[in-house]
């Protein structure tokens, strides 16, 4: 059946061709049937394209590469000056009528082609507020205007849909200075396959290494590093990995080949050690040295049990002799119950134990139990598949059943999509709650599907205090739906990606879903987990942010981090068998300090990155250096930050250096950013000056001591520190205590000057 003309656009067809000969009288009926004849002649001469165009596959791409349908022009939630698209094209149906239908079909004249609006204003041949987007002797304006001349058809069910597209090269080294064009094919459902790259749009997550322009070709401006540069043709993207290998001299590259052949043969066959190796000879850098005794033992105390390691640790660890003292070290701190109380901490953020903005006295009770069953769950070993699969589908009292205290902060259904799939699988899904992703392949119905699953969720009890209620029972409900914002559809539960959980009448979706995510095929659960804990204890994450993993934004080292994550699916994900692998690497024990080989590196780990210690980690350390604990309201006398129930105790020293308020999922949320108000603290807390004048202090201790400077001195070091001061500090001490007369003055000073080097206050 010939396809009906749009509303507005039959009476532009006839109208068109005769306003255009500019008559300013009227014409006869004579002249008007001939110029109609003329006009439909000349039509009739155009050449018929060769392919038809179709809107979703054609039409789409072409407005996503020129950006009308960006955020910042027609693709915003308002559209632009009465225009609107969706964004990025993914609604193409709603595209389609806004282009034909909507203002009367002004903006498509099908009888005359070039004299559209769509064209005119792209082309800037009229005011266009985004300016010219397109040339008139260009592919693009060719595919519109074929489109057009075709009858602007609108998408069919059977037209042929994009399943995938595929970036060549994949992965490419480059020398600066260098440069490569991508080759984007596009493979449809019918079988066939189209060259896209002119109509495809790129971006470069590390321009400053790899930039691109937008016909695909990639220059490497001049610095060194791992880049990556997307590819999107409609809704399908793909990525391409950019290394672009450090230049040395010769001499350089002559040691950083032979430091590493050296290193090929004593890392044995390690797999993690294997894939770093293979980067650094790819990218032509070298690791820095092994770390001494006393910085590894400082660096895995810290990392391990957020605490400083004591002087009689410090003095055993340097005296044992044994070739496994690293391995044993690592073992014995994971058995410390510190180790649970700081991984307890860290969990607490991330699941938001919140406890802010409800009344302390009622919320206090459900915030310690909640830490409490975490600090347990870390304690006891419990396996991550298991933990988190208690935590998603608790029921009952919260009283009774601490991991549904969960629920009480996690309400909402955007709450549930973005923290569990912030926490748990590595995405930041929050986008498409109103669109389809801009830079992943998520979609609303996605992330509604996601929120289906815990649509059921019901509560009863409790009461209301404040903002929400606690003390609450959480229960199944007989009934639940969630429907699809744009189109009404009814969505039943699934994850992200995957197909429709198949469930009983009486199943837990949420039973569903935690099976679905704790299964060894899934790509996302280990992984998200291994990239948290690398992060954790190297730096940074082989996925940078640590829970911002997509296909625009690929792992560094993906080798690495597929060992690791199959290594422990196969452990049963055991938690303390991953750290242990991890604080075995290489990477973990070198130093932080750069040389010729890995200077300006950033990215493969060929150095420890240093990075300045948590809030509580670094109150606590302070506390442990002076030996004077800190006093916190409302909690029992002598508990250490790390312990405390939740971040609603009051503490300005926390607060100040980057205690998170738990209200979203994201570690990014604690900050360890340098700031005036720290140095400030640092010179002026009250409660550091408490601590170095406490009467049963250490500072008091060494005042009171009948030991002469320099033992005072090394003392002070390794209490602090955690290492006996070089000749030079020492030499610098003893003078220093020879010259101040008030030898309790003195001690507080030195004190305090240790407290504040960034060697105190850096893991490095």
């Amino acid at each position: 059946m010939r396809r009906a003309i749009p509303r507005g656009i039959a009476f532009q067809a006839v109208i068109e061709p005769i306003t255009s000969i500019r008559l300013h009288r009227l014409v006869s009926p004579l002249a008007l049937l001939a110029t109609l004849l003329v006009a439909t002649s000349a039509r009739a001469a155009e050449p018929v394209p060769a392919r038809p165009i179709a809107f979703t596959t054609d039409i789409v791409p072409t407005l996503t590469k020129l950006g009308c349908n960006g955020g910042g022009c027609h693709g915003k939630a308002t559209g632009q000056n009465g225009f609107r698209l969706s964004l990025l094209g993914f609604e193409p149906d709603l595209d389609h009528e806004n282009l034909v239908s909507d203002a009367r079909g002004r903006r498509i004249d099908i009888a005359a082609p070039d004299r559209s609006l769509l064209l005119l204003k792209g082309t800037a041949r009229v005011p266009h507020g985004g300016g010219r987007r397109l040339d008139v002797a260009s592919e693009d304006y060719r595919v519109l205007r074929d489109w057009i001349a075709q009858g602007a058809p609108a998408p069919r069910a059977d037209d042929p849909r994009l399943e995938r597209i595929d970036v060549a090269p994949k992965e490419q080294t480059l020398a600066t200075s260098a440069s490569v064009t991508l080759k984007v094919t596009a493979y449809f459902s019918n079988g066939a396959a189209r060259d896209v790259t002119r109509q495809a749009v790129y971006q470069s997550n590390e321009p400053d290494i790899a930039s691109v322009d937008a016909d695909g070709v990639i220059k490497t401006p001049g610095k060194h590093g791992l880049a990556a540069v997307m590819a999107r043709f409609g809704e399908q993207i793909d990525t391409a990995r950019i290394a672009v290998p450090f230049v040395r001299d010769d001499a350089t590259n002559a040691a950083i080949a032979g430091d590493l052949d050296r290193l090929e043969k004593s890392i044995g066959d390690s797999p993690v050690d294997r894939h770093l190796l293979r980067q650094w000879r790819r990218m032509n850098v070298a690791p820095s040295a092994v770390a001494d005794d006393v910085t590894f033992l400082r660096r895995a105390t810290i990392d391990i049990c957020g605490t400083l390691p004591t002087r009689v640790e410090v003095e055993e660890y340097v005296a044992d002799t044994r070739a496994d003292k690293r391995a044993r070290l690592i073992d014995r701190l994971l058995d410390r119950p510190e180790y649970a109380s700081y991984f307890a901490l860290k969990w607490s953020d991330i699941l938001q134990n919140r406890g802010a903005g409800y009344s302390t006295s009622q919320q206090r009770a459900g915030t310690s139990l909640f830490s409490g069953w975490i600090r347990d769950s870390i304690a006891a070993n419990k396996p991550y598949d298991r933990f988190v699969s208690e935590i998603l589908a608790a029921s009952g009292s919260q009283n009774e059943n601490p991991p549904a205290i969960w629920y009480r902060t996690v309400r909402k259904s955007p709450e549930y999509v973005e923290s569990v799939a912030q926490a748990f699988l590595g995405m930041r899904i929050q986008c498409a709650q109103c669109h389809h992703h801009p830079t992943e392949r998520w979609s609303q119905g996605d992330y509604f599907g996601l929120a289906s699953v815990f649509a059921r969720v019901g509560r009863k009890g409790g009461f209301a205090d404040a903002e929400v209620p606690t003390d609450e029972i959480i229960y199944l409900k007989e009934t639940g739906e969630v429907r699809h914002p744009r189109t009404g559809e009814l969505l039943k539960p699934r994850a992200p990606g995957a197909e429709v959980f198949k469930l009983a009448p009486q199943d837990d979706p949420r039973r569903a879903f935690a099976g679905w995510m704790t299964d060894s095929a899934n790509p996302y659960f280990a992984r998200t987990m291994v990239n948290r804990l690398w992060a954790h204890f190297l730096g940074r994450g082989i996925i940078h942010p640590i829970d911002d993993a997509r296909s625009t934004n690929p792992p560094s080292n993906p080798e690495i981090l597929d060992a690791l994550a199959q290594d422990f699916i196969s452990s049963g994900y055991d938690v303390k068998h991953l750290i242990r692998t991890i604080t075995g690497s290489h990477a973990y024990r070198l130093v932080p300090n750069p040389q010729p080989g890995n200077a300006g590196d950033a990215q493969t780990f060929a150095r420890f990155y240093p990075r300045r210690l948590t809030a509580e980690v670094l109150l606590d350390g302070i506390s442990q250096a002076l030996e004077v604990p800190t006093d916190f309201p409302g909690v029992r006398p002598g508990t250490r930050a790390l312990d405390l129930p939740d971040e609603n105790v009051a503490a300005h020293f926390l607060d100040v250096f980057g205690r998170p308020a738990r209200k979203s999922a994201c570690e990014c949320e604690r900050t360890d950013a340098p700031a005036l108000t720290q140095a400030l603290e640092l010179v002026n807390s009250t409660a550091i000056q408490q601590k170095l004048t406490a009467k049963t202090g250490f500072a008091a201790q060494l005042a009171a001591s009948d030991k002469p400077p320099a033992e005072l001195a090394r003392l002070a070091f390794i209490q602090t520190l955690g290492r006996p001061p070089r000749a030079d500090e020492l030499k610098a001490a003893v003078a220093f205590f020879e010259s101040e007369p008030d030898r309790a003055e003195a001690c507080r000073s030195l004190l305090w000057s240790l407290l504040a080097t960034n060697e105190f206050l850096f893991n490095h």
